[in-house]
């Protein structure tokens, strides 16, 4: 048999622990050895949780799980990146193949647990920590390595995309929104790492090192959270025939490479657009096949399951055959990665501004000193008791360095009250 220790046994773990008890005979027909769970360590062994384990294989003690001989392939579930990494690189180091949903470990430490890895002839996979159930990360290892990926646009929190998705449909505010999410037990007590972009960042930069084969870490994606988007925003959005999206966006450019997460303005009848609630999608764009889309449900016990599950029967598969491992990642030295002051894009302003003859030529004209020009506006009043207005300036694709600076120069015109937001544009 092949043994599997598992480390942390939360709702995936609790999952992971189910298929490989209930479906055993499957299990052992794809592999050819049945596969059993020798060992599992907890936190607490005398907490109730979704799937019970027997009380001769549970414990409490990881390092020993690490070290016990008839465990083959070593699953960490545990999450966070200590003592995660710790548990990994020690695993590792003593000839256990490893399976991770970590993404924050694999964003941050990859290169070196795979170059680990390769060293002691294992194995590490990690197709559920990026997009849950959707299989993504298999295609760019293995199924995509014949073409020149170009672009990856993905929608990957299902956390902010829930939030924007009812922001849009609800005319809602932010705070509101947020509220019901944790309510439904799709955002955490502590939401920052969803809302302000870190949990994609992490995401894409995985995404980027294996698709790019640069060694693209989380702090080198440009990170900006969707905290600042207002109603109005999705209300204009909507009238400039566009949804709002926090899109994870990386691109190749000859020997370059470009990661950011932020909010975008997307035209409406793109796919990616129409990618509602909690479910992710992850669009790759090739030399060979243009562009493919990934969708499915992004997270949740079941297909975060899925993909731990066949991670663990992909390697199980190889002991059996008694087969080479291959070596999926492989990366590139020369690549560099660039600064988001380098994009060049399309740009949605709002602001609120006196409402006089000449403002607009005051604000177009700043505009026009950094480089921008006006594609189209829409100005609004705010009210019979206000003597201000809304504007809305959509413009031609302008240099992010550009932008920055032009919204340093706004603020400071006496006529504009305040600028609402400022918004990349996707198409």
């Amino acid at each position: 048999s092949i043994g599997v220790g598992l480390i942390g046994m939360g709702v995936v773990g609790s999952g992971v622990a189910r298929a490989i008890t209930e479906n055993s005979t499957v299990l052992h027909n794809h592999v050819g050895l049945p596969l059993k769970l020798m060992k599992v360590a907890v936190r607490d062994t005398s907490k109730q949780r979704e799937f019970m384990v027997s009380r001769n294989i549970l414990g409490d003690n990881p390092e020993e799980l690490i070290n016990d001989e008839s465990v083959n392939i070593v699953v960490e579930l545990m999450g966070g990146e200590h003592p995660a990494l710790e548990l990994i690189l020690a695993a590792v180091k003593n000839g256990k193949h490893v399976v991770t949903a970590n993404k924050e470990v694999i964003s941050k430490h990859g290169s070196h647990i795979f170059s680990l890895a390769r060293e002691n002839n294992v194995r590490v996979l990690f197709e559920a920590s990026v997009g849950g159930g959707i299989p993504i990360i298999s295609p760019l290892m293995r199924d995509l390595v014949a073409n020149n990926i170009k672009s990856i646009k993905a929608i990957i929190n299902g956390t902010t995309n829930y939030i924007l998705t009812r922001m849009a449909n609800e005319q809602a505010d932010y705070q509101q929104m947020l509220q019901e999410a944790q309510k439904l037990g799709y955002a955490e007590s502590d939401p920052t790492s969803d809302v302000e972009g870190v949990d994609a960042a992490y995401k894409l930069s995985i995404l980027s090192t294996l698709a790019f084969r640069a060694n693209v870490k989380d702090t080198d994606i440009f990170t900006e959270g969707i905290t600042n988007l207002t109603d109005k925003d999705f209300l204009y959005a909507k009238e400039l025939g566009y949804s709002i999206k926090l899109l994870a966006i990386a691109t190749r450019t000859d020997s370059s490479v470009l990661g950011r997460v932020h909010p975008a303005l997307i035209p409406e009848d793109q796919m990616l657009a129409k990618v509602d609630d909690v479910l992710n999608a992850v669009e790759v764009e090739t030399d060979l096949l243009g562009k493919l889309l990934f969708h499915g449900p992004g997270a949740g016990s079941m297909p975060t399951s899925s993909a731990v599950v066949a991670d663990i029967v992909n390697i199980a598969r190889t002991i059996s055959d008694g087969t080479d491992l291959l070596d999926p990642v492989r990366l590139s030295d020369g690549i560099d990665i660039r600064s988001i002051d380098t994009l060049i894009t399309k740009y949605y302003f709002r602001l609120e501004a006196e409402d006089q003859p000449g403002v607009l030529a005051r604000i177009a004209a700043v505009l026009g000193d950094c480089g921008i020009s006006i594609s189209s506006f829409i100005q609004k009043g705010l009210g019979d008791q206000s003597t201000d207005a809304e504007l809305v300036i959509m413009t031609h694709e302008a240099n992010e360095s550009s932008v920055t600076r032009a919204v340093s120069s706004l603020r400071e015109l006496d006529v504009v009250r305040m600028i609402g937001n400022v918004i990349r544009v996707v198409e």
